[in-house]
């Protein structure tokens, strides 16, 4: 091997693992919860999953355990598709359907609630991971009646706020919608379905109406007994519970199938083609490799992504080369000393 060709397959070598490292390095994330009004899981969380304090976050964790709270912006399902009224069962509608977060279908009317009043409201969703998509909020009809399981016929069948891509602010997705007139506790639901993937996220948030903050049945209930408030997780309580999250975001991620010879040959040209300084990178990225950068991510992680993607193709099809003209070499070596 020339002094020449050396040089090439050792920085090629060198950069891919940094280029790896690059791409794989960002930690586990999950994705996000309603924040206002508060849901369950996020109001049972900022309470603390190992000592609650109302009894209904109690009887939620004793239910689901504890890891179910830490991992409380991951009520999802991964393969939803925008058939979510399908898939998850009536009674089953705040854990998604999930094992996992059954403590958070427990039918209580003693839920910490957020304060809520008809008209316009701002609404705002933790997103811990950003990713394309709408929103949509649905509102229990008149005559909810909490202590009985939820079921989809219990919610008005067209959603009162629906958004597309809302601007993403200090953390949270930001937008407006018009409540209706209600009374008395009642439940927002909440449905996140992602565009650039199938999967989507799931709320329950428990809200009260008027000046009656009773924790008891329908919006006609008379209880005395104030609901407790409920209240979303802070900053510092999120970075905490980071650390105690098994959430990993890799297993959303949807499978991909093995390439054929043709398929890698265009890949490695493509990528070359995204890597070169001449400003061609547009013509070369795919569909696909375009879904792949938006992921998981805003459009500012794209470059890092595609970049990573075209050093280590590039990178393997030099080391590629490289192995192939060495076992030539010594094929040829191996007959001229015969």
């Amino acid at each position: 091997m020339t002094a020449r060709r050396k040089t090439a397959a050792i920085a090629v070598t060198g950069v891919v693992p940094l280029a790896l490292a690059a791409v794989t390095a960002t930690p586990a994330a999950a994705h996000g919860s309603m924040s206002d009004p508060v849901s369950r899981v996020a109001a049972c969380y900022a309470e603390g999953p190992e000592s609650p304090q109302s009894a209904a976050c109690k009887a939620a964790v004793a239910a689901s355990g504890s890891q179910a709270f830490y991992d409380w912006a991951e009520v999802n399902i991964p393969d939803a598709a925008g058939k979510s009224k399908e898939i998850i069962p009536d009674g089953k509608l705040c854990s998604a359907g999930r094992d996992k977060y059954k403590g958070l279908d427990l039918a209580r009317a003693d839920w910490p609630a957020s304060k809520m009043a008809s008209g316009m409201h701002t609404f705002r969703y933790k997103g811990t991971a950003p990713h394309k998509g709408s929103f949509e909020l649905y509102i229990t009809k008149e005559g909810y009646d909490p202590s009985k399981p939820l079921k989809w016929s219990d919610l008005e069948s067209e959603p009162f706020a629906k958004v597309t891509d809302p601007q993403l602010t200090n953390g949270d997705y930001v937008f407006d919608g018009e409540v209706p007139a209600r009374s008395g506790r009642h439940l927002i639901y909440s449905i996140w379905q992602r565009s650039d993937s199938p999967e989507a996220f799931y709320t329950c948030s428990d809200v009260v109406f008027g000046q009656d903050s009773g924790a008891g049945g329908g919006s006609d209930s008379g209880s005395a007994t104030p609901a407790p408030t409920a209240s979303a997780p802070s900053e510092e309580q999120i970075a905490d519970g980071a650390e105690a999250s098994t959430v990993d975001h890799s297993e959303h991620e949807q499978p991909t199938a093995e390439p054929t010879a043709t398929e890698t040959t265009e890949t490695t040209e493509a990528a070359g083609n995204a890597a070169a300084p001449n400003g061609s990178a547009g013509t070369a990225v795919t569909a696909d490799d375009e879904k792949l950068a938006q992921t998981g991510s805003d459009s500012s992680t794209a470059p890092l992504a595609l970049g990573g993607a075209a050093v280590l193709a590039v990178g393997a099809s030099v080391l590629f080369a490289t192995t192939r003209r060495r076992a030539a070499a010594s094929a040829a070596g191996g007959r001229h000393r015969g």
